[in-house]
């Protein structure tokens, strides 16, 4: 059945035939995934709005192109304390936010306290599930005007790199304090391009905004588009009815980059695709069958048949994107059924059935149907009955984030991070359980994985942190929590009009200096 997916969408592609670009000079439209959540930066985890939010708002700190390191933004410098735990940045004066009021130390006190402070007037806007970025946060205290400065409990060393992800980009108080909830729907920010218009499951539309701090934007508008099936925003990008195309269809690519119209862009970044395994009930709670499943699946078959090679085998949950926390000792799961099926015959699950939770599309979801089915017959093989349920891409989070407990036994996931802390701190610790605000949908808990956590975040050598991450990455593969499949290489396709689009490691998309010829 793989070949056969793989054969149709080709057919679909190809027959779709290129064409000259259609839209118009003066805007750049995107294909995306999946329809945006909410446009609010603090309330919303999927890149898929992250991508939308980062050219309508800045942040104190960014990503300097092509690199994961941090430069200068909303503040033109900071110093760090002796102690790790003061951070004071010292303000770009002069800039507005779309409103016209002034962007300064108040509205950054009013972004991180909005979030921090469940006595904030607007703590209400949320909920914020990223805020666990700056739970190491103690104080936002201005000094001026110009001057604002983070107080932390402890050391905490992803502090910048979190200050430069979308949760840290920074809010109009006046348009918050507007609109209260509705900010989600009307954003307001510092960003390259304004919002405009959101027609539901049709278009965000960004104007450019003609008094950015970093100089006005080549392009008057940018338009994203939700185009779900991977078919159809394949076709929308060969007619010409999109000018880019986030996260291109695996079976596509081999037709964009032979046809001179197109531009096919590709980018190593800190990716993980995931099955989310049950530990609390069901056949899940034992560690075999948890690495049962794991020998079970044929990942590299999947990477070659289903993905076209656009990926690699995962071994754990810190990719190898970050080399100074992942040194490749721990291997990946061989693909071993007959191990699996020794292992689930010791645990007495043969024949289990299984709910498995599926998406129809997500940021960084890979082709997750044909994964799915795929994943179905090589547990099948070894004697487990998976059987599918998809939801669209909103929904599905919605059945996921809140915990797998009485409805699943696996699901899907993808994560893009910025720190090899991100990910398991957000969805592996025993304190990030759904039912206190964290991600941990599987409910997998190690102490000696808090432990490891709690002092790596507290170390600020990079070596000395790096060694912390290796020995959790071995008891997590260990432990397998979840079915580890693949490291993603990101990729988006773009017409030979447009210039100066590159692809992030952070899988941001800044469109601030793009143009069409």
């Amino acid at each position: 059945m793989r070949w056969f997916a793989t054969v149709l969408a080709a057919l679909l592609t190809a027959l779709a035939g290129p064409t000259a670009a259609q839209t118009p000079a003066d805007t750049l439209i995107v294909g995306q995934v999946a329809e945006p959540k909410s446009l609010d930066p603090q309330a919303v985890t999927a890149t898929n709005d992250f991508r939308i939010l980062t050219n309508v708002f800045d942040g104190l700190v960014r990503f300097k192109s092509g690199t994961l390191e941090v430069e200068p933004a909303l503040a033109t410098d900071w110093t760090i304390s002796d102690d790790k735990i003061a951070y004071t940045f010292n303000l770009r004066p002069g800039v507005t936010f779309h409103d016209g009021t002034a962007f300064d130390a108040q509205a950054v006190k009013f972004t991180f306290d909005r979030m921090l402070d469940p006595d904030h007037p607007q703590h209400e806007t949320g909920p914020f599930p990223l805020a666990f970025f700056f739970s190491a946060v103690e104080t936002v205290e201005i000094v001026d005007q110009m001057t604002v400065t983070f107080r932390l409990k402890e050391p905490f060393a992803p502090f910048l790199s979190n200050l430069a992800y979308p949760t840290g980009l920074i809010v109009s108080p006046a348009a918050v304090a507007d609109v209260a909830k509705a900010f989600g729907s009307a954003p307001v920010g510092t960003g390259a391009f304004r919002f405009s218009e959101w027609k539901a499951e049709t278009e965000v539309v960004l104007v450019r905004n003609e008094d950015y701090w970093d100089g006005p934007a080549p392009m008057e508008t940018v338009v994203f588009r939700p185009i779900p099936e991977a078919s159809a925003r394949t076709s929308q990008m060969l007619s010409g009815g999109i000018d880019i195309m986030a996260e291109v269809p695996p079976e596509s690519l081999a037709t964009f980059r032979n046809d001179p119209n197109f531009v096919v862009h590709e980018e190593t970044g800190p990716h993980l695709w995931f099955l989310i395994l049950n530990t609390k009930e069901g056949p899940f709670s034992d560690k075999r069958v948890r690495q049962a499943v794991n020998y079970a699946i044929d990942k590299q078959g999947l990477i070659d048949d289903v993905l076209h090679g656009t990926a690699e085998v995962a071994a754990g949950p810190i990719p190898p994107a970050f080399a100074w926390a992942n040194d490749g000792s721990v291997e990946p799961y061989p693909h071993d059924p007959e191990k699996a099926r020794e292992l689930i015959r010791q645990a007495g699950v043969e024949g289990a059935n299984l709910t498995f939770y599926v998406a129809e599309g997500g940021s960084g979801m890979l082709d997750p149907v044909a994964m799915a089915t795929a994943i179905q017959a090589d547990l099948k093989e070894v004697g487990l009955n998976a059987r599918i349920e998809t939801y669209e891409w909103n929904t599905f989070l919605s059945n996921v984030n809140p915990g797998l407990q009485g409805k699943a036994d696996m699901a899907e996931m993808a994560w893009m991070t910025n720190d090899p802390d991100t990910l398991p701190f957000l969805a592996l610790r025993s304190d990030a359980m759904p039912e206190t605000g964290g991600f941990n949908s599987g409910y997998y808990a190690n102490t000696e994985v808090d432990r490891l956590l709690d002092e790596a975040r507290q170390t600020t050598d990079p070596a000395e942190r790096g060694v912390l991450y290796n020995r959790l990455q071995a008891i997590i593969h260990e432990d397998a929590p979840w079915a580890f499949i693949a490291n993603w290489k990101q990729n988006a396709v773009s017409a030979t009009a447009v210039e100066d689009f590159e692809l992030e490691p952070s899988f941001l998309l800044n469109l601030r200096d793009v143009s069409k010829g």
